[in-house]
């Protein structure tokens, strides 16, 4: 049976499945196996770990602990309580439409940011307009219609991670910071900060920066200054706004001290910095990756409150779910038909009733003529029963978001 234990009861013998630090980025360490000394434990103590997942039929058991199954359903029961409430930026132009815009933005947006990490490390003359322009554009397409970028957002290959990740994490600022508020001026920082978060990296080996392996601990170390260059090449570039600095240099700075590149703790952290680490650790984890198989994200969502407290912002994190929705764009849900779905567009009154696109009869085994259906309306005559694991049924739904 699978456990969740806290650090503070693992014992040698037991069996580790899941060591749940990929709040942590970069991470690729071993994750799972029989613990063999006490050496083992101090280390994971030392990360920042709370809780990690053992097996109790493979290793020792301890009463110190609670099911994974009774864990998923607090994280289940907290995530349908965010969704009870109002969801986030109303649409106001039609998905179809601004899908063509968003997809003009997104492509150039890869190539402008790879441009300028590019003529960064070449030492070339630093033009940071086209970076703000961008910023502007992303902006305003998430004002006119977040789902489009939403949408291009979950299209992603793995080899190019990079980009896409600076790219997906200025659209979810961005999102998050309309929901939320804040000025034209703070928001347009933020996304520029967002965009710009991993340029430190220029500086990092490529040996290091893309190994396909396990990080040793000695190039960890390597692989974490990249947030302490990123604030530093910023600060030091005219045209570049303090919060952007900030938003830059705090992406992975943790509630508990456990983060870095300055290891601050709670209200040390910007209320920017608290939102880019949300977002930034939500991304990361949905995402493919060479030694991570993405989550989906749904189950994305339910990490991000299990890390509430200890390394996330507990209120950001539920304002970040009613943000982008119960059941974010690129979701694969269950209908009461017994039919699937990919969400594409979020609800603006009920975040329970986005529209998809039904693809599938689970009760046939067998792919059906896509159909667009708003669940929101009566005619629907359907309902979301919970969001479903696309590799149960062995679908790519990166074919049904563009």
């Amino acid at each position: 049976m699978i456990k969740r234990v806290p650090v503070s009861a693992l014992r040698v013998g037991m069996y580790i499945t899941d060591l749940n630090n990929d709040w942590i980025p970069h991470n690729s360490q071993r994750k799972r196996g029989v613990i063999k000394k006490e050496e083992t434990i101090e280390k994971i103590r030392r990360m920042g770990v709370q809780f990690v997942y053992i097996d109790a039929s493979r290793g020792l058991d301890t009463q110190d602990s609670e099911t994974a199954a009774e864990v998923d359903r607090r994280n289940e029961s907290a995530l349908q309580r965010a969704g009870e409430q109002s969801p986030g930026v109303r649409a106001r132009v039609p998905l179809e439409e601004e899908i063509v815009i968003a997809q003009r933005i997104h492509s150039q947006a890869q190539g402008l940011v790879g441009d300028f990490m590019n003529n960064v490390k070449l030492g070339g003359a630093i033009d940071i307009a086209p970076i703000h322009k961008l910023a502007d554009e992303l902006q305003h397409s998430v004002f006119r219609n977040a789902n489009a970028l939403s949408c291009l957002g979950r299209i992603r290959e793995k080899d190019n991670y990079l980009l896409e990740h600076s790219v997906n994490l200025s659209v979810l600022m961005s999102l998050f910071g309309n929901y939320r508020g804040l000025s034209a001026d703070v928001l347009h920082q933020t996304i520029v900060g967002a965009l710009l978060h991993d340029l430190g990296k220029i500086l990092t080996p490529d040996d290091i920066l893309h190994k396909p392996g396990r990080l040793s601990p000695e190039e960890f170390e390597v692989m974490k200054l990249h947030a302490r260059h990123s604030r530093d090449i910023l600060a030091a570039t005219e045209g570049i706004g303090e919060l952007t600095v900030i938003t830059a240099a705090q992406h992975h700075e943790r509630l508990d001290g456990s983060g870095y590149p300055e290891g601050l703790k709670g209200n040390e952290i910007s209320e920017y910095g608290r939102m880019v680490a949300i977002t930034d650790v939500y991304d990361a984890i949905t995402a493919d990756r060479v030694y991570h198989k993405g989550l989906t994200p749904t189950q994305g969502l339910k990490k991000l409150l299990e890390w509430s407290g200890d390394h996330l912002d507990p209120v950001l994190v539920k304002e970040f779910i009613r943000c982008i929705g119960l059941y974010p764009v690129g979701s694969l849900v269950l209908l009461e038909s017994g039919r699937l779905g990919v969400v594409v567009e979020a609800n603006d009154s009920d975040q329970r009733l986005p529209t998809v696109k039904v693809i599938y009869h689970t009760r046939f085994r067998m792919a059906i003529p896509v159909e667009t259906l708003d669940l929101a309306r009566p005619a629907a005559h359907d309902r979301i029963v919970r969001a479903v694991d696309p590799d149960e049924y062995r679908i790519d739904v990166r074919k049904f978001l563009a």
